[in-house]
């Protein structure tokens, strides 16, 4: 065979007209997947008809084995972070509530809330508790579960007061070091000051002090 008959290989080893490396799809896959898609369009779409209907709202089938338990909030909620802040929201970027806008925005709905009051409401929603994997359903704690509580708010108090407790010897640290750092630098400059007088005296003597004076009279001035 000439060397003009064999295939050429490109600059990774391989021949040229190998395209092993290109992305292949299973098309059955695809095709099974498309019609499941299809049916599941087709049931939903018939079942809000239905409910048209019938003068209801459609909502779409939940699983709720699923979902968490409901608990309650571990933190605060600190609604007036917002107070006296300016939010620059550019045009058309919330259409009514959805979408990001001014307000109280909660980013698991993609809602955006006027005022407090709205928004707590939407927390404690259905439609919020589902969005963030809870079913709604509250689970009755028992006296086991109400000991273990206190003992955490017990251990967290006694971890915030030694906190507390610590940042107080650090900040009184600090200010007596600054304090310190202060008074040496005063008693620097009163130094400077006494030093510089007694060079000046030795120079003038009581002759510089009397010219001063003189001068001090000629310009009218009264000491």
């Amino acid at each position: 065979m000439s060397d003009a008959s064999k295939p050429k290989a490109s600059a990774y080893g391989t021949p040229a007209s190998d395209t092993s490396f290109r992305r292949t799809w299973d098309r059955s896959e695809y095709a099974a997947k498309a019609a499941s898609e299809s049916e599941k369009s087709k049931t939903e779409a018939k079942a809000r008809y239905e409910a048209k209907l019938q003068g209801k709202k459609y909502h779409a089938p939940i699983d709720l084995s699923a979902l968490e338990s409901t608990s309650s909030r571990s933190q605060r909620l600190n609604v007036a972070s917002q107070v006296g802040k300016t939010t620059l929201v550019p045009a058309g970027a919330a259409v009514g509530k959805r979408g990001r806008g001014a307000g109280f925005y909660c980013s698991d709905c993609d809602l955006t809330f006027k005022d407090n009051v709205q928004f707590v409401e939407h927390l404690n929603s259905k439609q919020h508790l589902i969005a963030t994997g809870q079913s709604g359903e509250v689970v009755r704690a028992t006296v086991q579960d109400v000991r273990q509580r206190l003992r955490l708010l017990a251990y967290q108090r006694r971890m915030r007061e030694e906190e507390d407790r610590k940042a107080g010897q650090i900040d009184l640290k600090e200010r007596l070091k600054t304090r310190e750092e202060e008074e040496v630098r005063e008693r620097e400059e009163r130094r400077r000051r006494r030093n510089e007088k007694r060079r000046k005296t030795g120079k003038d003597g009581e002759k510089g002090i009397k010219q001063e004076d003189d001068w001090e009279g000629r310009l009218g001035i009264i000491s």
